[in-house]
C-alpha cells in the first residue's frame, strides 16, 4: 500500500463533507484524510489510487489538489 499527499484548497469541515462522496467513490471509505489543522490542508490517500484520479474527484466537487513533493 502506498501513501500520497496532496495540498488542497479545502478550508473547513463543511468542505470535507462536500468532498466526502467524491473521495469515497474514487479511493474508498477510510482511505483518505484531510488535516484541517495544517495551513496547506493536506489530503493523505492511503491506497494505490493514481494521483490523477484523486485530483479529478476533488475537481468534480469544486476543489483542487496538487501532489505534494
Amino acid at each position: 500500500m502506498s501513501t500520497q499527499t496532496f495540498t488542497t484548497n479545502i478550508k473547513c469541515s463543511a468542505c470535507v463533507a462536500k468532498v466526502t462522496p467524491y473521495l469515497d467513490e474514487a479511493v474508498g471509505t477510510g482511505n483518505w484524510q484531510v488535516d484541517l489543522t495544517q495551513p496547506t490542508r493536506p489530503l493523505t490517500v492511503t491506497n494505490n489510487t493514481d494521483a490523477h484520479t484523486v485530483q479529478e474527484s476533488l475537481q468534480k466537487a469544486g476543489y483542487r489538489a496538487e501532489k505534494a513533493s
